[in-house]
């Protein structure tokens, strides 16, 4: 994995004081600046964060007849993920092994501890802040999931993190995601909980871990003004500027 290049991305600077750092992920075929209108709206009420967007290379995507797209992990169907299924691990793994050098740069050149750094995304980016989550050897300060999935189920217990169960989880689903199926991010949910031990996060303690599950009616594969009003919300508490 040494061989593979650093990310483009795009940052959104804090304007205050900074202290801590959020790291989010994109889905399939879009790029960092997609939510950079996110990040700013989120900036106002946060402006000691700054957020660093990356932008996935461009890959063959089986499910796009294998035309190039910017992609941090092949996929090769979307059937139920609920069910056993091929899935691209070592792509999987890279774009981890990537993502986790990038937090290594934050905190050794901007001296942003690993607990003031958040992981999260969208849909196959939600899935990859998922599995990072999981399994990083560092205590992140928090993990957003959004319209993502939990990958690698039948290998996640192998490879699992000594902080699984004190990170603080956000994980937002549309009930109309006609994509990634709702069902499939509450199963990832139900499993988290029954497999890997992570307890329902408690209101006013959601800095001891745990995971906050919210479903969005009428939302398809999208995200909402309501649920990044729930993230900044969850951002307050678990990211608070100090």
């Amino acid at each position: 994995m040494a061989h593979l290049q650093p990310l483009k991305f795009v940052q959104v600077l804090p304007v205050a004081k900074h202290t801590a750092t959020v790291f989010f992920i994109h889905g399939l075929g879009d790029s960092g600046s997609g939510w950079e209108p996110v990040a700013d709206m989120l900036s106002d009420a946060h402006p000691h964060v700054k957020w660093i967007l990356p932008n996935a290379r461009m890959q063959p995507v089986t499910i796009n007849y294998g035309m190039p797209s910017p992609s941090w992990f092949d996929i090769y169907t979307l059937g139920d993920r609920s069910m056993p299924h091929r899935e691209d691990e070592k792509g999987m793994l890279e774009s981890v092994a990537t993502i986790d050098a990038m937090i290594d740069e934050e905190i050794t050149k901007n001296n942003i501890p690993s607990e003031r750094i958040i992981v999260g995304g969208f849909s196959q980016g939600g899935a990859l802040s998922m599995l990072i989550g999981t399994t990083t050897q560092r205590k992140l300060g928090g993990v957003i999931v959004l319209s993502g999935w939990l990958p690698l189920r039948t290998k996640i217990q192998s490879m699992i993190s000594p902080y699984v169960k004190t990170v603080p989880i956000f994980q937002g689903h549309g009930a109309q995601d006609n994509v990634v199926q709702y069902e499939w991010g509450r199963l990832s949910y139900e499993y988290l909980k029954e497999k890997l031990g992570i307890k329902d996060a408690e209101p006013g303690k959601l800095k001891e871990g745990g995971i906050q599950f919210k479903t969005y009616q009428g939302l398809m594969h999208s995200a909402s003004e309501r649920e990044i009003a729930d993230i900044g919300s969850w951002l307050k508490e678990v990211l608070p500027d100090n």
